[in-house]
């Protein structure tokens, strides 16, 4: 029997969206993008750590390589930043993944050693391919404002 309760855990206390990556080269690791253009840096400020999963969708060639998360101080990225990275990966076949979490503390700190204040963070993907697509969700967790629907429900 379904049940009438409305509960909001995890929703309500992280930031969860999801992309579809298109490579537009597979000369250079590129900032995961929502489809074809829209850049996807996301504000970490009211939160606890940022996590990426990346999903092989289309293969055209052997597939993802490297998944890395790097930080910014605005969303502009001009002074971008490797903060972590997986090293080499073999995501060959549909359905292979990778993830990569790092916390707002760890950004931060990386950030003031490099003399920046850290606040914007994104995946980075590698693929062998052109033609590879990577499904990409983004966590941002430990929200300091929890509420419900900070995670939509529904996009269309």
């Amino acid at each position: 029997m379904a049940t009438a309760v409305s509960t909001e855990k995890l929703f309500a206390n992280c930031k969860i969206e999801s992309f579809i990556h298109m490579t537009t080269s597979n000369a250079t690791e590129q900032s995961v993008k929502a489809g074809a253009t829209d850049t996807t840096w996301k504000d970490l400020r009211d939160y606890e750590g940022f996590a990426v999963v990346a999903v092989q969708g289309v293969l055209g060639g052997t597939g993802l390589i490297k998944l890395s998360i790097y930080a910014a101080t605005d969303d502009a990225a001009s002074d971008a930043l490797e903060i972590k990275t997986s090293g080499a990966l073999l995501c060959n076949a549909i359905g292979d993944y990778a993830v990569l979490e790092v916390s707002a503390e760890d950004v931060m700190q990386i950030g003031r050693a490099a003399g920046l204040a850290f606040r914007y963070v994104t995946a980075y993907i590698d693929c062998q391919h052109d033609d590879d697509e990577v499904a990409v969700t983004y966590i941002r967790y430990g929200a300091k404002n929890a509420y419900t629907g900070l995670t939509a429900t529904y996009i269309s």
